[in-house]
């Protein structure tokens, strides 16, 4: 029997690292071939890995929270399709020099093997027997020490273990408020910043118990958060943007009246049974309107040979708040779509987004965005535009509002939109005919669909 080792590959398009975020399997737990092993989030989206081989998990090479670069080894999994010897569990340094290497004490061949049940591998008890630690005998002054021995282990993660150590708090001392007792980073704040506990054998002379200095005036700790995966990749293109395209951006309030009575025909149509319909599909609609008629707004700016590449497809990308951070993932050729069909890929990307399951693809290729800040009750922003796109819509919430409708003041649902473009490409006379034509289509979203 062999020991192979699975190396981190490269799951998007031209990744370099990716941090190990959940061990599906542990040392010594069968797997088949495409079962999941770990789910690592790299700097588009949380993905899971399967597994290339059949056998059983030998040993993990990387901790959860651990960031590693791309052909890294991770796991190495023992491959139990043919007869061979049993590699000690304490070789991993062999492996990491060679994966296939079969160590063997003194350069002694392997003693012989006695058959065991199937899918309990082989034995071979001169070399998978550990060497066990004779105890030393217990001194005086041990005694106090036998009782922490015989705690149960702390259930908690990494990074969680990392950052008690920080704080210089004894996890054994925390009570853990997640499943099956484990112990979660609000377990060890909140542990933090409770006051220290009077030490019950001190005593003042007058019998009280005597408090322990400080206690009143607990010390709150910072706490520090590392950025990286989604959030790091986000700044640092937020980041990019914001310096590199001069941002230009527009405002404009419609009445969206016919936009709520529009969506609410939908939503009682048969058609859309099962399908989640809000204003959303109505101002997606309306964008992709715009670039129909205004097609310089999905476009891009070339720095290195100074030209605008206006692109083939709307690749219709929708900002999701997520609790990796911000995930843009987008609808391929969405200007093809029927209005049926974009609003079940409009469900599909939000809740795949926000659910975690979004492939790398779909984050990568898009063209043009919205970002909804209505669904938090903002009313209006200036959006930054996404990296390799020249222009970004922002919904903001419907509101109920007085609005003049020929010579009367009436209730009517308004909204407030706003476009960011890049200046390079986008002047403000192609900015605001793309605004307007949104802003018309929102408040008669008939005569939209009726010019498409």
């Amino acid at each position: 029997m062999t020991i192979k080792q699975f190396r981190l590959p490269d799951v998007g398009e031209g990744l370099t690292e990716a941090e190990v975020v959940t061990w599906r399997v542990a040392p010594g737990d069968p797997v088949g071939l495409n079962d999941v092993l770990v789910e690592i989030e790299t700097a588009k989206s949380l993905v899971e890995l399967p597994s290339p081989y059949a056998g059983v998990v030998h040993s993990l090479l990387v901790e959860e929270g651990q960031t590693v670069g791309v052909g890294s080894p991770i796991i190495a999994i023992r491959i139990v399709s043919e007869p061979g010897p049993v590699v000690p569990d304490d070789t991993a340094s062999t492996l990491a020099a060679d994966p296939t290497a079969v160590p063997h004490p003194d350069g002694a061949p392997p003693p012989q093997r006695s058959a065991v049940l199937v899918g309990y591998g082989v034995a071979a008890q001169a070399q998978t027997r550990r060497r066990r630690r004779r105890p030393h005998p217990a001194r005086p002054d041990d005694t106090a020490r036998v009782p922490q021995s015989s705690r149960p282990p702390v259930l908690t993660k990494p990074p969680l273990r990392k950052l008690a150590k920080e704080l210089g708090v004894e996890l054994a001392e925390v009570r853990g408020s997640g499943p099956d007792g484990r112990v979660t980073r609000q377990d060890v704040l909140d542990h933090t910043a409770r006051p220290a506990q009077p030490d019950p054998g001190a005593r003042r002379s007058n019998g009280s118990t005597a408090s322990t200095a400080g206690a009143d005036n607990a010390v709150r700790q910072d706490e520090r958060v590392p950025v990286r995966g989604v959030r790091k990749a986000t700044a640092a293109a937020m980041v990019a943007s914001a310096f590199t395209a001069p941002h230009v951006t527009e405002f404009l309030t419609v009445d969206a009246t016919g936009t709520v009575e529009f969506v609410d025909r939908l939503r009682k149509d048969p058609t859309f049974d099962g399908v989640r319909v809000g204003p959303l599909l109505v101002v997606s609609l309306a964008l992709l309107d715009a670039v129909r008629n205004h097609p310089d707004v999905n476009a891009r700016w070339d720095q290195e040979n100074q030209e605008i590449v206006r692109y083939a497809d709307v690749n219709l990308g929708i900002a999701a708040a997520t609790p990796r951070g911000l995930l843009v993932p987008n609808i391929k050729a969405s200007q093809d779509l029927p209005v049926r069909d974009l609003a079940v890929a409009l469900n599909e990307l939000t809740l795949s987004a926000r659910e975690g399951r979004v492939r790398p693809a779909d984050l990568a290729g898009g063209t043009i965005t919205i970002t909804n800040i209505g669904v938090f009750g903002i009313d209006a922003g200036t959006p930054i535009l996404n990296p390799g796109e020249a222009a970004i819509l922002c919904l903001g919430a419907l509101r109920r509002t007085p609005w003049v409708v020929g010579e009367q003041v009436v209730p009517r649902w308004t909204v407030q939109l706003s476009l960011s473009f890049d200046h390079r490409l986008v002047d403000g006379d192609l900015g605001s005919r793309v605004l307007a034509h949104v802003g018309r289509f929102v408040e008669d979203p008939l005569w939209g669909l009726a010019m498409r």
